[in-house]
């Protein structure tokens, strides 16, 4: 540290170091001692908010920048709510925990390899528009193919509206099926926004992991039914 040029000292003498200048000392140096030992891009608790500050998410604290972040973590506060994290997660008998994701690490170290899995396209496809001659209602067949689908892997499906997806300017007047299943891009369909009939007779899939075939059928609710269900005061059909 360097103590000349101080008020009240002569040219190389060492004068007393005020305060504050004995504590930027101090955290210059844990930060040059942290900097050895942590390496930020692996740190699970290090984020940068949208405002360019450095926040701790296991002390909940705001840092204005990386070397003032560092000091942190050698400091006692932080230590201390790591040994109360690891006391509590050995108490629990959750020993083998990724601290990112805070799942099991085998669990983690499986998500970790479907994400870096290479896509190869899009799977094929058949659209059937279907419906019931009893009860008028009308509805829509996905038939996908995915011959290349891995066998512990099972498509996944949901339907979400307009204003949940980024890909196109939302429009309430449709809704978007979309499909799921690696290596192969995710697949979303455009269908009317209409209330869609959920019960299991009329609403299901189907997953044929001979064929590699992936079946989806919805159904919408018929105008009647629509206007049935907005009705305030009566209980919609199940």
């Amino acid at each position: 540290m360097d103590y000349q040029n101080r008020a009240g000292s002569k040219f190389g003498g060492g004068g007393v170091a005020s305060h504050s200048a004995t504590n930027a000392d101090r955290r210059e140096r844990l930060r040059k001692l942290a900097l050895e030992t942590i390496d930020l891009d692996k740190d699970p608790y290090f984020f940068k908010n949208h405002v360019g500050s450095f926040e701790c998410r296991l002390c909940l604290t705001v840092h204005q920048n990386d070397g003032s972040y560092l000091a942190h973590t050698q400091g006692k506060k932080h230590q201390t709510n790591l040994a109360r994290r690891a006391a509590r997660e050995q108490r629990e008998g959750r020993q083998n925990i990724d601290p990112a994701t805070g799942l099991p690490a085998s669990v983690a170290a499986s998500l970790s390899a479907r994400r870096n899995v290479v896509k190869i396209g899009r799977p094929g496809y058949k659209i059937t528009k279907i419906r019931d001659p009893a009860t008028r209602q009308q509805g829509l067949l996905f038939q996908l193919q995915y011959p290349d689908a891995t066998p512990d892997v099972s498509p996944k499906w949901q339907v979400m509206n307009a204003f949940s997806q980024t890909i196109e300017e939302p429009d309430r007047s449709f809704q978007y099926l979309v499909v799921a299943a690696e290596p192969y891009e995710t697949v979303g369909f455009k269908i009317p926004a209409r209330e869609l009939d959920k019960r299991e007779d009329r609403q299901f899939c189907f997953w044929d992991p001979d064929s590699k075939e992936f079946w989806i059928q919805v159904m919408f609710m018929t105008e009647r039914e629509e206007r049935f269900n907005a009705a305030p005061g009566l209980t919609a059909r199940r």
